[in-house]
């Protein structure tokens, strides 16, 4: 299993220091790494492990175990289920190298890695803490490799937090073990082993803390992203930077959010890379949180060509399928309706039309939707109402489910439209149908009589107006309903009549997009109230989101 990155295979990819070519030389280097955490260990263990072979040389079980250890960490995205095995091996060749400690570590890492650990992996997780404890204490583990797998288990819980049947509590509970664990930890700070699991310890006591208590986790996460620094790791507080300006977003503070997440940018460097999929998540974030301020007031999110370039950014430095893909799939989405917006209806649909099979593959229904919805409004500035009206139909589709059926009835009525664009009346016709009983089924009687309009117009032609005029008497009938309520969907739904006109329209590339757009639910939803989002934000209400493993943050610590 390699442990390359995918931007190590490029032109002009990092590389940490020289590369010297002496076996011994390069052993040396990738122990460096491997004590540091540095993401380039992987590959400096897969070029010692070659001029071993070259020289008639072995590896030992122990530097066997570190290697196999620097390849499980790289394992991300579409190449995560690979860690585990590659975990519990690296655990068994450090125990054949009397490194019960590392060993230790390894296993605690095999759980977590893999499927999320029900009731037996939380107890297997509470037995290596047992274990690792009681080896410190005979000093056969060391501080550092104590602390890393009680962090695991921390971790682990606050994953599972929002399933369990008094999260509040668990929370709770969570919060005093993380409080003892960092009271284990703070004495041996002047160790930089330490510094790395003791900033795991106090990001995850930010994390859970959040939602209650923002002004605490701030501090927390301060002191996180602090010992990392502190500790020459960089890389390992670009999680911590995502989740606290998350949270200083969620307070408000936007300018200083902006700050952290420039600050993390700009400390990627050739001697301390990123990883792709934290570049591509920071930038991304960046870019949401540029725009936040700018969609107060404006009704809708405000983009501007920093944002713009940030999303462009994410996208080249995003990884391949050993990196998380849901960054990229979002970079793409988000980059093609600001294309659609501006005019630059190709290139937005072929940035669309790449984001579908990331969020087909992560089943997320939001995502499907509004890249569909987009790739319509693209395709009809193209002037292609037939394939518009395919998209929204499909989008419709995916969304007929769902609680509020505003957002279904919405785009089917918009299906209706591009249908009768593209010349096919009676489409059309069964369309508006179709839309006035959704538009029935939400209460909105003033749109499921603009829906009968639209249906009268189709009818109309095909018919005559005989025809058309037992449909308007409904519709009339449909309005007198809705009159004195206020109805009319914020989705863009209301009279078709009206709904034709400007965001709809199909003639050239100036057309401006369908309002309803901006309506639709968010890609990856809110997170679930413990848990973080690939943006970095915390603190969602619901224990729907908790189960929905794409609202996590992937990657072991």
């Amino acid at each position: 299993m390699s442990s390359r990155r995918p931007d190590e295979s490029r032109p002009g990819a990092r590389a940490y220091g020289g590369e010297p070519e002496d076996p011994h030389e390069l052993l040396h280097r990738a122990r460096r790494l491997t004590a540091e955490g540095h993401p380039a260990a992987g590959r400096a263990w897969e070029r010692a492990a070659a001029a071993l072979r070259r020289a008639g040389g072995t590896i030992t079980p122990g530097d066997h175990a570190d290697a196999l250890d620097s390849t499980a960490l790289d394992c991300r995205g579409g190449a995560r289920p690979a860690a585990s095995p590659l975990y519990s091996r690296a655990a068994d060749l450090h125990e054949r190298a009397g490194q019960r400690g590392k060993a230790l570590v390894s296993r605690a890492r095999a759980v977590v890695a893999g499927q999320d650990p029900g009731p037996a992996g939380r107890a297997e997780l509470a037995e290596l803490c047992e274990r690792a404890v009681a080896l410190h204490r005979t000093g056969r583990a060391t501080v550092a490799q104590t602390a890393r797998v009680l962090v695991l288990r921390a971790r682990a819980w606050a994953d599972l937090l929002d399933g369990m049947p008094d999260p509040g509590a668990e929370a709770m509970a969570l919060r005093g073990e993380l409080g003892r664990l960092i009271a284990f930890a703070a004495p041996h700070r002047a160790d930089p082993a330490v510094l790395g699991p003791l900033a795991d310890a106090r990001a995850l006591l930010g994390r859970i803390t959040a939602p209650d208590d923002p002004a605490a986790a701030l501090v927390h996460l301060r002191a996180a992203v602090a010992d990392q620094r502190a500790g020459g790791r960089p890389w390992g507080a670009a999680r911590h930077e995502l989740l606290l300006a998350g949270v200083l977003r969620a307070v408000g503070a936007h300018q200083e959010a902006a700050g952290v997440l420039r600050s993390a940018l700009r400390a990627d460097g050739p001697a301390a890379p990123l990883r792709a999929s934290d570049r591509t998540r920071l930038a991304l974030a960046l870019a949401r949180t540029l725009a936040e301020p700018a969609s107060v007031g404006r009704g809708g999110r405000g983009i501007g060509d920093e944002e713009v370039s940030l999303l462009v950014e994410a996208l080249d430095g995003a990884g391949g399928a050993a990196e998380d893909p849901r960054p990229a799939a979002l970079a793409r989405l988000w980059l093609g309706s600001v294309y659609a917006e501006r005019g630059r209806c190709r290139e937005a649909a072929a940035l669309l039309q790449d984001s579908l099979s990331a969020f087909a593959a992560s089943g997320d229904e939001a995502a499907l939707v509004r890249a569909r919805a987009w790739l319509a409004q693209s395709a009809l500035c193209l002037g292609e109402p037939g394939r518009a009206a395919r998209e929204y139909t499909l989008a419709a589709g995916r969304c007929g489910r769902w609680r509020d059926r505003r957002h279904a009835a919405a785009l089917v009525h918009r299906a209706a439209h591009a249908f009768a664009e593209s010349g096919a009346p009676e489409r059309s016709a069964r369309a508006y149908e179709r839309a006035a009983d959704l538009w029935r089924a939400a209460g909105d009687h003033g749109a499921a009589a603009g829906a009968l309009r639209g249906r009268a117009r189709q009818v109309s032609a095909v018919l005559g107006e005989a025809a058309a005029e037992v449909i308007l008497e409904e519709a009339r009938r449909e309005a007198r309903r809705g009159s004195g309520r206020g109805d009319g969907s914020p989705l863009g739904g209301g009279d078709a009549r009206g709904q034709e006109t400007g965001a709809t329209r199909t003639g050239g590339e100036g057309a401006g997009p369908w309002p309803g757009l901006s309506g639709l639910p968010e890609p990856y939803g809110r997170p679930g109230r413990y848990q973080v989002n690939v943006y970095g934000d915390v603190g969602g209400r619901g224990r729907w989101a908790a189960a929905a493993p794409r609202t996590r943050v992937q990657g072991c610590v």
